[in-house]
């Protein structure tokens, strides 16, 4: 695959998503991107979407541990781990910047695409979720690695590709003639004998990527105590929900954590955090992120939230879950959703009954969230797609249910604003925020703030008049 590449569906999801963007901005064509008929501006739109989100976003964005040390010393530490990386690679080393508006956030630059690379002889195939991780500047680890050439050893040089459409089967020998998508050459680490030929798994990194198609510094224990990689529109939403020092706020859905460590450094470690996740293993990881940032306010519980809020409980947070109604300052729901704003992703197999699926269990979880919040409490409400469904449609749904929220305007708001397409005014619309990677920017237009994952952030007070 070579030229542009756009991010495929099924065809009955790609449907549903085009008639539901058109609808977003008043138009009822479709979007045909293999006529030669001339697109309306819808239909650019749509397919500049698509496009966007097959690439990596043009910057690499770190929020930092502003509990145990100062952003600018950190700014320095990375700034020098990066140009120790860029010693084997043929890219200028970028600068690490602060991003002029958050606080915490460190913001790199990255480059590419970089089409003049030359393919060599010798081919990796990888798996696709590995094949994207490189497009934001991981190594390839083993684990990632679907066939290999006969002979490969530590030290040759291959050209690494992804294997779009996950038809390659461990363990290849010859190449790989299946849809493949080239993101950059490297030098293997591991022979071909150790990855498929030995009794113990392969393990760490098998390919040290020195030429990607997308040039990015690798995060891989990168200061993992200082810094965590993280969307800004994620750092965002913890902005938005602003949690003082003091404060009793619930993180629903709240891993790996990200989120969750972010929240507690902006109540300066004082207050009281729950965390909760379904997954066992998912709580493990929030354990790790917390205990890592030295964070002591994150009381973290793997439980179903969508059982949070139970009448008679006489539970009181921090002891473990669940709740009586009105036991949270502030609650975010970062609700599980199609997660269709990820970047990049080149191939999405999501049936569209799955995709029909997540706005009835994100209304029971907001439901619970609503009642667990306090009068006069800040409820949080985001997800990283872009139906409407998911985001305009359910606020849409939750106002009608709850008159008694309100929405307010969100600080900071560095996004666009609210999609049409649903009976939310025009004032409504322009107190929510979407950042839309579809918008069609030139190099020089591009900034950390716009050129981003695509997520969405609503904010909602509850009234006590009811």
């Amino acid at each position: 695959m070579d030229g542009v590449v756009h991010l495929s569906f099924e065809h009955t999801v790609k449907d549903a998503l085009q008639k539901e963007y058109h609808k977003q901005s008043g138009s009822t064509a479709l979007c045909d991107t293999h006529m030669g008929n001339e697109l309306s501006e819808s239909e650019e739109g749509f397919c500049s979407l698509l496009k966007s989100l097959a690439t990596p976003p043009s910057f690499t964005v770190l929020r930092v541990n502003t509990q145990l040390e100062h952003r600018d010393v950190i700014q320095h530490q990375v700034q020098e781990i990066i140009k120790k990386q860029y010693e084997g690679r043929k890219r200028p080393v970028p600068g690490v910047e602060c991003h002029p508006l958050l606080p915490d956030v460190l913001v790199i630059p990255n480059s590419g695409p970089h089409v003049d690379l030359e393919k060599l002889k010798l081919e990796v195939i990888v798996d696709v979720t590995c094949g994207m991780a490189v497009m934001r500047g991981a190594d390839v680890f083993a684990q990632g690695i679907m066939g290999a050439p006969v002979g490969m050893h530590v030290g040759d040089k291959v050209s690494v590709y992804a294997d779009v459409d996950g038809t390659c089967r461990r363990g290849l020998v010859k190449q790989f003639q299946e849809r493949k998508l080239f993101v950059g050459n490297g030098v293997a680490q591991i022979t071909r004998e150790a990855l498929y030929c030995t009794e113990e798994k392969a393990s760490g990194v098998g390919i040290n990527m020195t030429e990607a198609l997308y040039s990015a510094p690798s995060l891989s224990n990168i200061l993992p105590n200082l810094v965590f990689a993280q969307n800004l529109p994620s750092v965002v939403c913890g902005c938005v929900l602003n949690p003082q020092p003091g404060d009793t706020v619930l993180d629903m859905c709240a891993a790996p954590g990200g989120k969750t460590t972010h929240l507690a450094t902006l109540m300066n470690d004082q207050g009281i955090l729950v965390a909760l996740d379904k997954a066992r293993q998912k709580i493990d990881k929030i354990l790790t992120n917390t205990a890592r940032w030295k964070l002591h306010c994150v009381h973290s519980y793997a439980f179903d939230s969508t059982k949070a809020c139970e009448l008679k409980s006489t539970t009181v947070p921090p002891d473990p879950p669940p709740y009586p109604p009105e036991s949270f300052n502030r609650v975010l729901l970062d609700a599980p959703c199609s997660a269709l704003g990820q970047r990049p992703s080149v191939r999405n197999k999501m049936s569209l009954k799955e995709l029909k699926s997540y706005p009835a269990y994100q209304r029971t979880l907001f439901a619970q969230a609503v009642k667990l919040l306090k009068p006069e409490g800040i409820l949080v409400y985001s997800t990283c797609t872009f139906t409407l469904d998911e985001n305009e449609g359910l606020m849409e749904w939750a106002l009608t249910e709850f008159p008694f929220l309100q929405l307010v305007r969100q600080d900071p708001h560095l996004g666009g604003v609210g999609s049409r397409g649903t009976s939310l005014t025009a004032e409504q619309l322009q107190l929510l925020q979407r950042f839309d990677p579809g918008s069609p920017l030139s190099g020089t237009d591009k900034t950390p703030d716009n050129d981003t994952i695509g997520f969405f952030i609503a904010k909602f007070v509850k009234n006590t008049t009811r």
